[in-house]
């Protein structure tokens, strides 16, 4: 049977790390990654999965941010 993979949970100076490399790069090769899961202390394939994560959401604030200003245009 295959075992489901256990939550991860980061720290806030974990997330502070990864919120930082997000701003920079939303899509982090393999190579940058591995820089990310030695500073931050988990494995790539957690890296991985928080930056999809993490695009997901960002995304999701995206799509809220402009259909909140086409409901709502401002006049200049």
């Amino acid at each position: 049977p295959v075992r489901k993979k256990s939550r991860t949970f980061y720290s806030a100076e974990q997330l502070e790390e990864l919120e930082k490399m997000f701003q920079d790069d939303h899509y982090p090769d393999n190579e940058k990654r591995r820089e990310i899961a030695a500073v931050v202390g988990v494995t790539p394939q957690r890296i991985m999965v928080w930056f999809q994560n993490r695009r997901a959401k960002w995304r999701k604030s995206e799509k809220l941010r402009t259909k909140g200003n086409k409901k709502y245009p401002t006049s200049s």
